[in-house]
């Protein structure tokens, strides 16, 4: 239906009869004379309509509008002095449109497609016209290409492509499971996998030593900018590996895609922080290194303090540190009211931060009498605190603490626009995870990435003693500007330390069975020392986009509620359709309900 797209056509083209198709994406009237910028997936042509060329056609054209789809055959023209648009690379030249095939019109559009649209939920609704525009366009071509690279990366590194069930069962991997009733196997369900976990390990018992897969995963849990229901990963597992040829591998992976990407070369050998380097020095497990405000120790100057609060906090066993907010003394009441509230959400046990302020020469803080000469001193020369800063205290338990001062150091790195400008690409790598964690309410213990993960060699003295806290793990994150990429880790592939670790999470020899049963089967022959790692490719999209939220690289997704506003999912299913699976749902319609109630009782 064409001869060329509509971002082909050069000078070289001049003199030549041509055939595009496309939509409308403008149309003006220049005194009787018609222009349109024809728009296809590739670019824009702009075609004219001039009576004395062709007075049927001409007079065709001017009922054209935006987005109507039209086929043009025409003469390649260049554009007259003065009149070029260097703008667009086809702007030397123009179609004198000779025919005109309307193929079909638009009705008029909800929203214009030349502008940014705040109303997510009309943008959501109408998401096919959204994805027309050239922001969206350029989103979608973009992850199509970081996706291509990751492929051919792991193929030429031995990678076998595999696919893993869709429909399987549920799997601890710390959200909730979408579950699907079987209408063949009345009562039971499937889940939809969380991640392909225990498929992955069992293709490495299989002996296929290298798979990936752009695999489809699914986590019912609370939504945000940077997490959908469905979502995709690159997900990675190798045979006879450590955690060095993981990361080498992952380096090399994510090199190629910011290549392919952003034409930007990345350097490997990403630097790396411990988890507990990590929580020290910026309160997070994702630290976002391009700016400073470091969390620091003050545990040594306030040794011998007689400042109540301090000296019952470091005798408790707990610590103090700080934070210097660098020429942020200025804040707004505001922005106080929010860094207090972000603390509180954190666990801060009262209602404000505790803070000095530098102004006027003056240290303002009801802090600052309880400190000796020496211990201001100290302070200021350790924070190096100067004119115009603010410095915010956590004193309390380490975790607590390290948590506290990092989501406020982060709301004010946003707060004083400390990355707006930046083109830095930071990353790092996060190891030495803990292996377990403790469940204040439960009084258990639970796994903090997921229960496969193999603990340190080094510690597995600890986790006989039953010194759970104390037990890392060989498991690894990727970090870039204070998101995590992806997670992994080498997995336990013996059937005694694996039963072991089910132990430990208090999940007995009979639900071992019942959950994991085939994997620890599996284990029995011959399972080989495995691993790998998992990408999130829409996080990564969206960074090499340059966008703030996931929704803006992915085609279909879903909205804060987890709906979906074109097609009108989740959606009531007929009570038919629910006997046929062997469900029945609880919810009542309220109209139904109302009028249910109204009607007048059956005689008897």
């Amino acid at each position: 239906m064409r001869t060329h797209h509509c971002n082909e056509l050069r000078e070289a083209n001049i003199g030549q009869t041509v055939t595009l198709i496309g939509w409308v994406n403008s149309a003006r009237d220049h005194g009787g004379v018609i222009f349109i910028d024809l728009r296809d997936r590739e670019g824009l042509t702009q075609c004219v309509f001039r009576p004395e060329e062709n007075p049927e056609v001409a007079l065709q054209s001017h009922t054209l509008r935006e987005e109507d789809v039209v086929q043009v055959t025409g003469r390649v023209v260049a554009r007259l002095d003065g009149s070029g648009n260097a703008k667009m690379p086809t702007g030397a030249i123009e179609i004198v449109g000779a025919a005109l095939r309307i193929v079909n019109k638009a009705d008029v559009l909800p929203f214009q497609l030349d502008k940014e649209l705040s109303n997510e939920d009309l943008r959501m609704k109408y998401r096919y016209l959204d994805l027309r525009r050239a922001r969206m366009g350029r989103n979608l071509r973009l992850r199509h290409t970081i996706t291509s690279a990751a492929r051919r990366y792991l193929d030429e590194a031995g990678f076998y492509e595999v696919e893993t069930p869709i429909l399987s069962n549920p799997t601890p991997e710390g959200a909730r499971d979408f579950l699907v009733p079987s209408r063949l196997n009345p009562g039971r369900f499937y889940a939809l996998p969380q991640a392909p976990q225990q498929y992955k390990q069992l293709l490495m018992v299989a002996g296929l030593e290298k798979y990936f897969q752009i695999a489809r995963c699914f986590r019912d849990e609370d939504l945000r900018a940077d997490r959908q229901p469905e979502f995709t990963q690159i997900d990675i597992e190798a045979s006879f590996i450590g955690q060095d040829d993981i990361i080498k591998i992952v380096e090399g992976l994510l090199v190629a895609m910011f290549k392919a990407g952003l034409g930007v070369d990345v350097p490997n050998n990403f630097p790396q922080l411990t988890y507990r380097e990590a929580m020290d020095t910026y309160g997070s497990d994702k630290p976002d290194t391009r700016y400073g405000m470091k969390i620091i120790d003050l545990a040594d100057l306030f040794a011998s303090t007689g400042f109540k609060i301090f000296r019952a906090t470091l005798d408790g066993g707990g610590v103090v540190r700080a934070l210097n907010a660098k020429g942020f003394a200025g804040l707004t009441t505001g922005q106080m009211n929010r860094l207090n509230e972000i603390a509180i959400q954190a666990g801060l046990p009262v209602k404000t931060l505790a803070f000095i302020k530098c102004e006027g020469g003056e240290y303002k803080s009801p802090l600052w009498k309880f400190f000796t000469e020496a211990e201001q001193a100290a302070l200021i020369a350790k924070l190096a605190i100067a004119e115009g800063d603010l410095v915010f205290f956590g004193a309390g338990a380490l975790d607590t603490v390290c948590t506290i001062l990092g989501r406020v150091r982060s709301e004010i790195a946003t707060m004083m626009e400390l990355t707006k400008d930046s083109t830095a690409f930071n990353f790092l790598w996060v190891v030495d995870f803990p292996l377990l964690a403790h469940d204040e309410e439960t009084g258990g213990w639970g796994a903090v990435h997921h229960p496969f993960t193999r603990p340190n060699p080094d510690d597995l003295a600890l986790l006989e003693a039953g010194d759970y806290a104390k037990v890392r793990a060989v498991a690894y994150d990727v970090v870039l500007n204070g998101y995590e990429l992806g997670g992994g880790s080498i997995r336990i592939h013996e059937k005694d330390l694996q039963a072991q670790m089910f132990q430990v999470l208090g999940v007995g020899p009979e639900e071992q069975q019942i959950k994991f049963g085939h994997l620890l089967d599996a284990f029995r022959f011959g399972a080989p020392p495995h691993g790998g790692l998992a990408l999130g490719l829409d996080r990564i999209a969206m960074l090499i986009a340059g966008e703030e939220s996931i929704r803006e690289v992915i085609a279909f997704p879903k909205n804060n509620k987890g709906a979906d506003l074109m097609s009108h999912s989740p959606c009531h299913i007929e009570t038919k359709l629910q006997r046929e699976v062997y469900i029945q749902s609880t919810w009542k319609n309220p109209q139904h309900a109302a009028t249910t109630a109204a009607a007048p009782a059956p005689q008897s």
